[in-house]
């Protein structure tokens, strides 16, 4: 089935258009998970985000814009923060603490 799609291979997307790697992976989606995708729904969807983007471009300039963009990336990553003097002391395991004394002889006989 993925031959005949690539083999009737569209051209160019347009701006709204499914790509050839769209349709693959929603090809996969349906083939993984047993569901039907509604191509026009996501179709629609697409220009719908596409034109909310273009809005959000345009009514903002490129410095509100990198502030934005740096405030949710400080909220998606946490900054590791690491004390100098604990930095210093190698972290030391002791492996013969964490293991469970086996029992001498098995539970069950064989």
């Amino acid at each position: 089935m993925i031959r005949r799609i690539i083999r009737k291979r569209r051209p160019a997307p347009t701006l709204a258009g499914i790509s050839l790697e769209e349709e693959l992976a929603l090809i996969r989606v349906e083939l993984m998970y047993g569901l039907r995708v509604n191509r026009e729904a996501y179709l629609r969807r697409k220009v719908d985000e596409r034109n909310e983007m273009a809005t959000r471009m345009r009514e903002r300039d490129a410095a509100e814009m990198l502030a934005d963009l740096r405030g949710s990336l400080e909220r998606a990553v946490q900054p590791t923060v690491v004390s100098l003097d604990r930095a210093a002391q190698p972290t030391v395991v002791d492996l013969h603490s964490r293991r469970q004394p086996r029992p001498s002889q098995d539970p069950e006989p064989a």
